[in-house]
C-alpha cells in the first residue's frame, strides 16, 4: 500500500478537526442558532445589571402618573394601574425568569439524570419501580402538574423552582435511560468492568460522560418551557406574589387594561416570546452541531 502523498499529510498536520472545532463550525454557521445566544445573553445580562439597567425603583407607585403612554414623564415603556414603571418592572421580572429557567431546570436535571443512570444501568426491578413512577408524573400535563405542585407546597420564588423541577426530572429521566442502555453495552464499558472498576466509577465515569451532550440540548430547550410555566403561574397567582415585578404578574395586571393601556400586556408578552424562542432556536443549534451525523 502506497503511503499518502507528503502534501496530503502536511494539510492534515496543518488543519486539524478536533471535536471541539467541529461543533463551533457547525454552530456558528447555523445563523438562527447564533441569534438565539445573543438573545439569550442579552436578556442573562440584563437580569445581572438589573438594577442598574432600570430607570426607576420596580416597586415604587405614583397613581398620579398610572397608565401613562410610552415615553411620558421619562417611562420609557410608560406605567402600569399602579404607576410603576413598566421598563423597571419588565427588566427586573427578567431576573426572575432566567433565575427560575435554569435553576429549576437544573434540579430537574440533576434529580432525573441520577435516576436514568440507575434505572438504566441496573435494569430489572429497580428499573421497573423507577420508570412506573416516572410514567405516573408523564400521566399529567407539564403546566398541570406544576400547579398541583405549587397549590401543595404554596407561593414563593423556591416553591416555583422546586415545582418545575419536579415537573423536569421525568423527561430527564427518560432520556437518560436511552441513552445508558445503549452505552452500556459498548467496549469500553466492558473493559472497565473487565479491569475490576465499581459499578459507580463505571456510572460516573465511563457512561456519563458519553450522555452529556443529549442532556445539554434537553436542558436547554426545557428552560423555555420552564420560563413560560413560571410566566403561566404567576398569571394565574400561584407563582411570586406581588409586588415582586414578574413577566407573569405583569401580563396578569395588563389583562385588565387591555383597551385602555395595551403595553401593559404587550411588552411583558413580547418579552416572554423573545425569552423562549431564543432558548428555543439556540437549543436547536446545539441539538444539530452536536449531531455527528450532520455536515459541517
Amino acid at each position: 500500500m502506497e503511503d499518502a502523498p507528503v502534501s496530503t499529510k502536511i494539510e492534515a498536520i496543518k488543519q486539524p478537526k478536533t471535536t471541539g472545532n467541529l461543533f463551533l463550525k457547525k454552530l456558528i454557521k447555523n445563523k438562527l442558532a447564533v441569534v438565539g445566544l445573543f438573545i439569550i445573553i442579552i436578556m442573562v445580562i440584563t437580569a445581572i445589571f438589573a438594577p442598574l439597567i432600570a430607570t426607576h425603583p420596580p416597586e415604587a407607585m405614583d397613581t398620579g402618573n398610572a397608565l401613562v403612554d410610552l415615553g411620558t414623564n421619562g417611562h420609557i415603556l410608560g406605567t402600569d394601574n399602579y404607576g410603576r414603571d413598566l421598563f423597571s418592572r419588565i427588566v427586573f421580572g427578567t431576573r426572575i425568569s432566567i433565575i427560575v429557567g435554569i435553576l429549576s431546570v437544573g434540579f430537574g436535571a440533576v434529580i432525573g439524570t441520577f435516576l436514568g443512570l440507575i434505572s438504566g444501568y441496573y435494569g430489572g426491578r429497580l428499573d421497573n419501580i423507577i420508570m412506573r413512577l416516572m410514567d405516573g408524573l408523564f400521566a399529567f400535563p407539564f403546566i398541570l402538574l406544576a400547579i398541583t405542585l405549587m397549590t401543595a407546597l404554596g407561593n414563593g420564588l423556591m416553591n416555583v423552582i422546586i415545582a418545575i423541577g419536579i415537573a423536569c426530572v421525568p423527561g430527564f429521566a427518560r432520556l437518560v435511560r436511552g441513552q445508558v442502555l445503549s452505552v452500556k453495552e459498548e467496549e469500553f464499558v466492558e473493559v472497565a468492568r473487565s479491569i475490576g472498576s465499581t459499578n459507580g466509577r463505571i456510572i460516573f465515569t465511563n457512561i456519563l460522560p458519553n450522555c452529556l451532550a443529549p442532556i445539554i440540548v434537553y436542558g436547554t430547550m426545557s428552560i423555555a418551557g420552564a420560563i413560560l410555566s413560571e410566566a403561566a403561574l404567576s398569571f394565574l397567582g400561584l407563582g411570586v406574589q406581588p409586588p415582586t415585578p414578574t413577566w407573569g404578574n405583569i401580563l396578569k395586571d395588563g389583562k385588565d387594561f387591555l383597551v385602555l393601556s395595551p403595553h401593559m400586556a404587550t411588552f411583558s408578552g413580547l418579552a416572554i416570546l423573545l425569552t423562549v424562542v431564543g432558548f428555543n432556536i439556540f437549543g436547536d443549534g446545539l441539538r444539530d452541531s452536536l449531531d455527528p451525523k450532520m455536515k459541517v
